[in-house]
């Protein structure tokens, strides 16, 4: 959600901290602002509504001049976007902070805080902790201190950078539930809340842990544990992309971003199979261990993410003959729960720093699950970091906030895990593993294939132009897939979309079918396809308006109302990563024909690092 940066150099630090934001425009936002400590000592602050650009303009008008600063995007959610609301927010002269996260005690806070005489100037929660730390500096003797003293008063999440323009040569930051990584440069160094913002800057980084507070000056850095011990944190390096975060010749990223689902696939795969065998170890060092006792499987997830999880629960009890539940992360952790014996916890994220997905994990953990895997995009993310195993899905970075990649790659990613984890147990035999390995390989040109369907399916979108609202429909695995579409849908076109089973019609959906409403079907070739042709006459009887995304030997032929938009044949095993790519243009090209912010669109944030 709300990005962070921040800096301390001997350079001016502006238009670092405003290349990061930048960098962070994908997350979501919808305001910015910074300070910066000038040489006098003196806080210089500028925040504006609206896009990143409109702070760079500020910045370039005011000439903010200064080697310590920090910076921020906000995604409202305590107090309407505006500048009032925007941060950072300061304390009196000198005490100016910038956060992540939701402080759920603030309003108590708040009433403490005016009865010592504080005015606040803004609704948001940020303003807080702000006001506390100013109070605690009054009898600490360091900011180190008085940030450690008043982060044990909050409850709630934070990921925070706070500067006293008094001391102008450090920042402390603090984490807890929102993610922070220190970068580290020559002489500088650098905090965001993403390891994005700081690439053109630096290529080594530190990840906070939680609970973790850090003192953070130009040469030096001391991170604090939740015990308040002196600790040591791994120092990485990156090896993401510059170009990652370019659009090249696409009018998007989230155009940009299915179109590399290709190279993706087989980054995912990439040595991770030999000689038509899954490789055990690409799970991690503990796998076989692990794999050799699974009894049940309990899929995490949120959004998209959820919807993978959905398609990989058939394919865990259907081919690995393993029992599989999957649970949306925020009903998860809120409900009380039996765990299952010799349960594998496995989460789902892109970014790795999904806060109800991280505290699911957690709250696992506590309940006696067997081990914990996560399948992530994003190494050194605090879901990567908590579990026993981790695989990685080297999708690349994935700026538009409607995601696509991410979830072919976890697609992939759980069907060469349900293929590892049944060969261990002995549910899949030599044969059955190199058939859907061969599959898998084949995927990415298939893939290559649906693309070219970009602009038949870019015509067909011209008739969503004055829908309001779509049905989508699917059986079996496709059912979850149809799911994510209607997801995309309404994410970045905001038309009011839904997915039903498609057997399920009859027990409600049907009152809706009419002239106006489309209904958009996803039909391969399956066991399931006859049951589905009767699902697609009860909608052609009622004088529905029909598109259905079919196999080339499903047998469709396109009548009056019935739009049919041919698939090359495909292995029933790859078929569901197969199909969503058409969904995925649909959903681009109706939004194009919409207006609506592709890679942004309103009220939504790429990364949820809030409940």
């Amino acid at each position: 959600m709300c990005g962070i940066v921040g800096a301390v150099a001997q350079r001016d630090v502006a238009e670092i901290l405003v290349e990061g934001l930048r960098r962070l425009e994908y997350r979501g936002y919808d305001s910015a602002g910074l300070a910066v400590v000038d040489e006098e000592c003196q806080l210089q602050r500028l925040r504006r509504m609206g896009k990143v650009q409109a702070l760079a303009d500020a910045v370039n008008e005011t000439q903010v001049i200064g080697g310590t600063g920090i910076a921020h995007t906000r995604w409202a959610t305590h107090g309407e976007p505006s500048e009032a609301n925007a941060h950072p927010h300061v304390s009196g002269e000198h005490i100016a902070i910038v956060h992540n996260g939701i402080i759920e005690n603030h309003q108590a806070l708040r009433e403490r805080l005016q009865q010592r005489g504080y005015i606040f100037h803004s609704q948001t929660d940020t303003e807080v902790i702000a006001h506390l730390v100013e109070w605690e500096l009054r009898t600490a003797d360091s900011l180190l201190a008085a940030v450690k003293q008043a982060v044990t008063q909050l409850e709630g999440a934070y990921g925070t950078v706070v500067m006293d323009s008094r001391d102008p040569e450090r920042l402390v930051v603090a984490r807890s539930g929102s993610p922070l990584v220190i970068g580290l440069g020559v002489g500088e160094n650098f905090i965001a809340s993403d390891q994005l913002a700081l690439l053109n800057v630096t290529r080594r980084f530190m990840f906070l842990e939680e609970g973790d507070v850090a003192e953070v000056t130009r040469r030096d850095i001391r991170v604090f544990d939740q015990q308040d011990e002196l600790v040591e944190r791994e120092v990485t390096e990156s090896n993401i992309q510059h170009d990652d975060t370019d659009k090249g010749h696409y009018r998007h990223y989230m155009q940009k971003e299915i179109f590399e689902q290709p190279s993706a696939l087989i980054n995912t795969m990439e040595g991770r199979i030999r000689n038509n065998r899954v490789i055990l170890e690409s799970f991690g060092n503990e796998a076989k261990t692990i794999f050799d006792h699974v009894e049940h499987i309990q899929i995490i997830a949120c959004g998209t993410s959820y919807n993978a999880g959905m398609v990989a629960r058939y394919w865990f009890e259907s081919i690995a003959g393993i029992s599989c539940d999957v649970e949306i992360a925020s009903e998860f952790r809120y409900r009380k729960f039996v765990t299952r014996p010799n349960s594998l916890l496995i989460t789902l994220s892109q970014s790795g720093e999904t806060a109800d997905t991280l505290a699911a994990l957690r709250l696992a953990k506590e309940k006696g699950y067997m081990a914990a895997m996560t399948i992530c995009n994003v190494a050194g993310s605090s879901l990567v970091r908590e579990s026993d195993l981790a695989f990685m899905t080297r999708a690349g970075a994935e700026i538009g906030v409607a995601s696509t990649k991410a979830f072919t790659t976890q697609l992939v990613a759980l069907l060469m895990l349900v293929t590892a984890l049944g060969k261990q147990q002995g549910t899949i035999d030599n044969e059955q593993e190199e058939k859907i390995v061969h599959s898998l390989q084949q995927l990415p040109s298939f893939i290559e294939k649906a693309l070219t369907l970009d602009k038949p399916i870019e015509l067909l979108a011209e008739e969503f132009s004055d829908k309001q609202h779509a049905l989508f429909l699917g059986r079996g695995e496709f059912y979850p897939i149809a799911v994510e579409a209607s997801l995309k849908l309404k994410e970045i076109s905001y038309i009011h979309a839904e997915a039903y089973a498609a057997g399920e019609l009859k027990h409600g959906p049907l009152a809706l079918v009419d002239a106006e409403m489309p209904v958009i079907v996803v039909a391969p070739t399956n066991d399931l396809l006859e049951k589905l042709k009767s699902n697609i006459e009860e909608v052609r009887a009622r004088g529905g308006l029909l598109y259905v995304f079919a196999d080339s030997e499903a047998g469709f032929e396109e009548t009056d109302g019935m739009k049919i938009m041919t698939m090359p044949s495909v292995d029933e095993i790859i078929a569901p990563i197969f199909y969503t790519i058409p969904m995925q243009l649909l959903s681009y090209h109706v939004a194009l024909i919409k207006g609506t912010d592709v890679d942004q669109p309103r009220n939504l944030a790429k990364a949820v690092t809030v409940e």
